[in-house]
């Protein structure tokens, strides 16, 4: 039988890319350098980026597509070639930014949120450059936070990547999957496609030149968190807790985390939130209503600083309400509260770095579950 490209192109229309439906033909996807020798086939097949979720699927139905409208005994040498630049490799991905802060809690509800975005704000407002990622995928809530809620994140094209450009308020840098999803609705994905838009965010995006950049991470432990230490060198992790005892116990979990020797992330500290209730109308009163200086206790028990304690006062909730946090404003308790926070990492941070060496990536290992 005599190949001719007509029959190839023929056969390579009745393949179609799931993404658009339409034919590799109609739509452009076949390059333009089909090589035809003998029974030998070797042509180029176009995708956007490396990464296209279909890229392998399209492939095996076109070379099946060749044998079954073609020849069965056809040889097909299909390369791939990609319009957008390769995405970087792990531990590459923010190469401008200087230090990458977890902030981890070991459960839900104890303010984790609450004190990043803080602690980012607090961070910009001290000078430094702030980048801050909300990694918390099925809870985001860092753009109620901000008052972005409305806000539409666009791409430029930069040296061969489409590349998204983060919001911009209070000087931090902020991204969030809350910026491209409905939020009333449920985010129900599966590990993978969480880790990937995770990925996305942080290597697909204009972050820049930064000081800091600012990790919310998700409550406990999660194929999240595996993700990001798997690609990102986190400089050392911020453990948010409540005073009382039922968070205390989930808080050394999260401290366990960081510490096995497998991740080896270094604990910068502690931040002990709602460490006690001040009224607006006695400000000199503490009422501990969660405990009493339980996190610092787990501090020293676990020899690792107390960063600050952050007192409940009840302009915190109506802050983070309506998109302004206390952080902004350094003349209240809270405001004060963070600012101090926000030294206390700078200085915990120049410690780690002038007696550590750089975290290293956590490599994919099969049993890593079972250690944590």
């Amino acid at each position: 039988m005599h190949l001719y490209p007509k029959l190839i192109t023929d056969a390579l229309a009745t393949v179609r890319y799931p993404g658009t439906g339409k034919n590799l033909v109609e739509a452009g996807m076949v390059e333009d350098d089909l090589r035809i020798d003998g029974m030998n086939v070797s042509f180029s097949l176009i995708f956007e980026k490396s990464t296209d979720p279909f890229l392998k699927s399209v492939v095996k139905a076109a070379e099946k597509a060749l044998l079954t409208y073609a020849s069965p005994d056809i040889k097909a040498d299909i390369r791939v070639k990609t319009i957008q630049a390769d995405r970087p490799e792990p531990g590459k991905m923010l190469p401008g930014v200087k230090n990458v802060i977890a902030v981890s809690s070991g459960k839900g509800g104890v303010g984790k949120s609450t004190v990043a975005a803080n602690l980012a704000v607090a961070l910009a407002a001290q000078g430094y450059k702030v980048g801050l990622l909300d990694a918390d995928i099925f809870g985001p809530s860092v753009p109620k936070m901000f008052h972005l809620e409305a806000e539409q994140i666009f791409a430029e094209m930069r040296e061969g990547r489409q590349m998204l450009i983060p919001a911009m308020k209070y000087g931090v840098k902020i991204l969030s999957i809350g910026f491209f999803v409905n939020p009333d609705t449920a985010t129900l994905w599966r590990g993978g496609m969480a880790s990937n838009a995770l990925k996305q965010l942080v290597a697909d995006a204009l972050w820049e030149d930064l000081d800091y950049f600012i990790l919310d991470t998700p409550p406990g432990t999660s194929d999240i968190h595996l993700t990001l230490l798997q690609n990102l060198a986190i400089t050392g992790a911020v453990i948010v807790s409540t005073p009382q005892n039922v968070a205390l116990a989930d808080a050394r979990k999260g401290i366990d985390m960081y510490r096995n020797e497998k991740v080896n992330v270094p604990i910068l500290g502690l931040v002990e939130n709602m460490a006690w209730f001040t009224p607006a109308e006695l400000p000199d009163h503490k009422y501990y209503l969660f405990g009493r200086e339980g996190v610092k206790r787990l501090a020293e028990e676990m020899q690792v600083p107390l960063l600050g304690q952050i007192p409940i006062v009840q302009s915190i909730c109506e802050s983070g309400d309506e998109g302004e946090p206390v952080a902004v404003n350094a003349d209240t308790m809270t405001g004060q509260a963070f600012r101090q926070l926000a030294q206390a990492v700078v200085e915990a941070t120049e410690r780690r770095n002038s007696a550590l060496p750089p975290t290293g990536l956590v490599e994919t290992k099969k049993y890593f579950f079972r250690l944590l």
